[in-house]
């Protein structure tokens, strides 16, 4: 095929912006591609393919292209006729796609819908053999562009970075990581564990860590259900809650950023903003804060209205995440309160400006902070989960009323008895543990918050450990027949864990210290 006349026309229409590459360094790619450009050999010697409509007569020599198979030579009219045996080049038939199967050349309805097409989604290593041709034959018979946009991935290579290949027996085969983790589960470490254009590594911790979330999905999903008995859409309502307004304003500010990064192409942003949205305020947070509301069955307005708030968030969730996890989200979507009859045809979630509340998300946020901060603390000094401690808080002016009206969520997260919330200017609290968050210092009281006696046995156990097996490593290198024949690392590795058991021996002796003042 002589390419030079066919050219100008898919270039022209990159060019001028007709149709876009994305990212669009790839445009110099395909430009590359196409100002080099040599004529085509399209015969191919393979199995599968278009056969080459050319029939030659083996009496006289004719050479005849057909559309409708030919049985004598249009020349001589002999029989004697015989089809060429080669096949066309996979791409030439692949660059017919996007109008031959859809009835061309006849002008029928299903090209005039679909022609041309929005997005065409491909690998860079098939920009000229599929891309460009498709732009060739598209301008060429059709006058038109086949699609607005060419969006461009990378491709996912082996954990060391070699692409996958029989040679090298290293490709993963798709049905086995279905079989073993879910479609769900491949499909959303796939789309989200790379940057446009750019290719990724399979790792199987990524896998098991998305298989992670699907449970964690599967689990929130489960235990709302649960709580739904006697849900009733039309029901009287309780206000909304701080936790209410706080989730539902992270909705909308989640649905409008996922859906700008999916207009631009960031799918893997747009996929850690769901998973962080699910995961770590839906699950992590709201659920949690909701439970008492929703185990109480003698407030049937308050139950009413944490039904009616979980029941907004994971269906809006779910449908932002189904173009990621098709399976699992239409399987929740149908058992909770719904409209559309499938959730691939339910309606796309709409941010609502009227729900979003920055001073809201600021308040909850410097709640949420100052929990973590608690939890963090106690964790540090070992406090068992079940003991309750004292807390004291200096909070900034435009907080503090705020989190003395909320002061029920860090009772219940922090397993807080009893919370002292002061002007940021009072006097900071003596002999306590303390953190700062934004707006706020947290103080624990030290005094009630350890057991002296346990914290010291523990502390001597660990410092007789660590005594033991300093002595033992101490003994090598005092050893001089270990120095002599054992290799030059393996010395410096039991120097280095000398260090540490000695940094280690230090710190608890200043710790048991400590103890003694209080």
């Amino acid at each position: 095929v002589k390419m030079e006349p066919l050219v100008k026309a898919a270039v022209d229409c990159v060019e001028d912006g007709r149709t876009q590459f994305v990212p669009e360094r790839f445009t110099k790619t395909y430009t590359g591609w196409m100002d080099n450009i040599r004529d085509w050999c399209i015969s191919r010697q393979i199995w599968w393919g278009h056969r080459i409509p050319v029939w030659y007569c083996d009496d006289c020599g004719e050479m005849s292209a057909s559309r409708t198979d030919l049985t004598v030579c249009p020349k001589c009219g002999s029989a004697h006729i015989h089809q060429d045996e080669d096949a066309l080049d996979t791409w030439f038939s692949s660059a017919l796609w996007p109008f031959s199967t859809m009835g061309w050349p006849d002008k029928t309805p299903l090209l005039k819908q679909f022609y041309p097409t929005s997005v065409l989604v491909t690998g860079y290593d098939i920009i000229f053999f599929w891309v460009a041709r498709m732009l060739i034959m598209g301008m060429e018979f059709m006058h038109e562009i086949p699609f607005d946009k060419v969006f461009i991935h990378g491709l996912v290579r082996d954990s060391q970075g070699r692409k996958m290949s029989k040679s090298l027996g290293n490709g993963i085969d798709p049905l086995e990581v279905i079989d073993q983790y879910g479609a769900d589960t491949l499909r959303f470490m796939l789309i989200t564990g790379n940057t446009p254009g750019n290719d990724m590594r399979f790792y199987w911790e990524r896998v098991e860590a998305t298989r992670n979330f699907a449970n964690k999905i599967w689990n929130a999903s489960r235990f709302a259900l649960m709580n739904m008995e006697g849900y009733d859409a039309n029901a009287k309502l309780a206000p909304y809650t701080l936790a209410d307004k706080w989730i539902l304003s992270r909705l909308q500010h989640t649905a409008k950023s996922v859906t700008e990064m999916l207009e631009k192409f960031e799918l893997g942003e747009a996929g850690r903003m769901i998973y962080d949205f699910i995961w770590g305020e839906v699950c992590d947070w709201y659920i949690e804060l909701a439970k008492p509301r929703l185990y109480n069955k003698e407030n049937a307005e308050e139950r009413a209205t944490a039904q009616h708030v979980l029941a907004t968030v994971l269906t809006s969730a779910m449908q932002l995440l189904h173009p990621y996890m098709p399976f699992i989200t239409e399987e929740i979507y149908q058992c909770l309160p719904h409209e559309a009859e499938s959730i691939m045809i339910s309606k796309w979630p709409e941010a609502d400006e009227a729900l979003m509340d920055d001073e809201v998300e600021r308040l909850m946020g410097a709640i949420m902070e100052s929990i973590k901060a608690i939890r963090n603390m106690r964790a540090e000094v070992n406090v068992p989960p079940g003991k309750k401690v004292p807390a004291t808080m200096l909070a900034a002016a435009d907080l503090k009323d705020g989190i003395e009206a909320n002061a029920g969520y860090i009772h219940l997260m922090g397993a807080i008895s009893e919370l002292t919330v002061l002007a940021d200017n009072a006097a900071k609290p003596e002999n306590a543990m303390a953190a700062v968050v934004a707006g706020i210092e947290v103080y624990l009281p030290l005094a009630g918050l350890i057991d002296v006696e346990k914290e010291n046995a523990r502390l001597n156990k660990e410092l007789a450990a660590i005594d033991k097996e300093l002595s033992r490593v101490e003994g090598k290198l005092g050893n001089a027949g270990f120095l002599a024949k054992a290799p030059e690392a393996v010395i410096e590795k039991e120097k280095a864990k000398a260090e540490e058991l000695n940094g280690k021996k230090a710190a608890i002796n200043e710790r048991l210290e400590y103890l003694k003042t209080l």
